[in-house]
């Protein structure tokens, strides 16, 4: 099957009645801010949220807030509430902008900082949780968070999780760094003994754990 002409079918059925990234990116006034989650990914989590209807969502890299919005979407319906955490300042202000375009604003809660130092202070209760920071160093080095952060039967939904497979030129061997920590990451979910997990090809990579 070709994977492009099966994306492109996909992506027509959905793209007259669904907010799409290319839609929610022309709409930002800032041009320099961290890469925002593909398409099938924001699609992928409205349809999990509406499943599993978590009351309490922990988001992490914001970015601009396009996987926030479609999130905040979906917990809309059955009144949900959404933290997440950006680190520059400058992007969290335009996603704020975003939240309000888009009339999600009341339903999401933004902090700004850096998400080592805020999730340390937060309580350990939430239903689901969506890694998404641009560092991507930070992934295996949070992993134990996250474990201790979801209440049981909890959701962890990562993105990027295919980095390892990624190749980079000499000039741009500073993400080798970030790829070794995604490999250290989903090798630690694929071990873990608290989540029954998989890793779906789709966007970079998507993993899906539930806390047992």
């Amino acid at each position: 099957m070709d994977f492009q002409k099966t994306q492109a079918y996909i992506e027509g059925l959905y793209a007259q009645h669904m907010l799409t990234q290319k839609q929610y990116s022309e709409q930002t006034d800032i041009e320099n801010y961290g890469q925002v989650v593909d398409d099938d990914v924001a699609r992928m989590l409205q349809v999990l949220i509406l499943a599993a209807k978590p009351q309490k969502v922990l988001e992490i890299g914001t970015s601009i807030g396009f996987s926030t919005v479609m999130m905040a979407k979906a917990v809309k319906h059955y009144g949900g509430k959404i933290i997440t955490i950006e680190l520059d300042e400058e992007v969290a202000r335009q996603a704020k902008i975003n939240f309000k375009r888009q009339g999600v604003e009341e339903l999401i809660d933004i902090i700004v900082g850096d998400a080592r130092v805020v999730v340390a202070k937060l309580n350990r209760d939430f239903d689901l949780i969506f890694q998404d920071v641009g560092d991507k160093t930070l992934y295996a080095g949070m992993f134990d968070s996250y474990i201790s952060l979801l209440k049981t039967g909890g959701m962890l939904i990562a993105e990027d999780s295919l980095f390892p497979l990624f190749e980079f030129s000499t000039a741009h061997s500073y993400l080798n760094p970030m790829r070794d920590s995604l490999d250290m990451f989903n090798k630690k979910v694929a071990e873990c003994p608290y989540f029954e997990s998989t890793l779906l090809p789709i966007g970079d990579g998507l993993t899906i754990a539930v806390k047992k």
